[in-house]
C-alpha cells in the first residue's frame, strides 16, 4: 500500500481543480497547471479533496498511485504559493546582476556569462552574491537553478562558486610544503 497515495490532496482557498478523464487542471492565484495521469489510476474530486486510487494491484499501478498524488500536490502548491530556489555566489569578483530578461554572471571567466531567463520562471538578484529563482513549476525552477549552478560549481579547496543557499561544501586540505 502506498502511504503517500492514501492521503487525499486538500485544495487551499482560492484553488480550484477540474478533472477531464485522466487529466486534472488546477487553477490558482499564480496561474494554471495541468497533469495527465496514466490509465492505472483513478482521480476523484470530492468537495475540496482530490483523491487517487489504483485501478488494480499491479506493481506499476501502485507506483503510479503515489506518483500521481505527489504530482497533484505539487500542482496545488505551485499555483497557490509557488516554488523558490535560492543560490549564493562565493568568490572574489564573482557577482550576478539582472539586465532586463538576462542574468549576467561574472564568474572569473574572460567574459561575462549571459543566462537568458526561460518563460515560466522569474529570476531576481537582490544582492550581487544572491540569485532567487521562482515559479509555479517545481521541475522547471529546479532545472533553471541547476543550470545556473552548472556554470561554476563550488570547488572543494577554496569553496568558490555558485551553491544552493544552506548547501554544505566539503572542504579539502591543500597541498603541504
Amino acid at each position: 500500500m502506498s502511504r503517500i497515495g492514501k492521503k487525499p490532496v486538500e485544495l487551499p482557498k482560492g484553488v480550484t481543480a477540474e478533472i477531464k478523464g485522466q487529466q486534472i487542471e488546477v487553477k490558482g492565484p499564480k496561474g494554471t497547471r495541468s497533469f495527465t495521469a496514466t490509465d492505472e489510476v483513478n482521480i476523484t474530486l470530492d468537495d475540496n479533496l482530490v483523491s487517487v486510487e489504483p485501478r488494480n494491484n499491479t506493481k506499476r499501478a501502485r507506483q503510479q498511485w503515489g506518483l500521481t498524488r505527489s504530482m497533484i500536490e505539487n500542482l496545488t502548491i505551485g499555483v497557490s504559493t509557488g516554488f523558490k530556489k535560492e543560490l549564493e555566489i562565493q568568490g572574489v569578483g564573482y557577482r550576478a546582476t539582472m539586465q532586463g530578461n538576462v542574468l549576467k554572471l561574472a564568474l572569473g571567466y574572460s567574459h561575462d556569462v549571459n543566462f537568458d531567463v526561460p518563460a515560466g520562471v522569474t529570476i531576481t538578484a537582490p544582492k550581487q552574491t544572491e540569485i532567487v529563482v521562482e515559479g509555479i513549476d517545481q521541475q522547471l525552477v529546479g532545472q533553471v537553478a541547476a543550470n545556473i549552478r552548472e556554470w561554476r560549481k563550488p570547488e572543494p579547496y577554496k569553496g568558490k562558486g555558485i551553491r544552493y543557499k544552506g548547501e554544505y561544501v566539503f572542504r579539502k586540505e591543500g597541498k603541504k610544503k
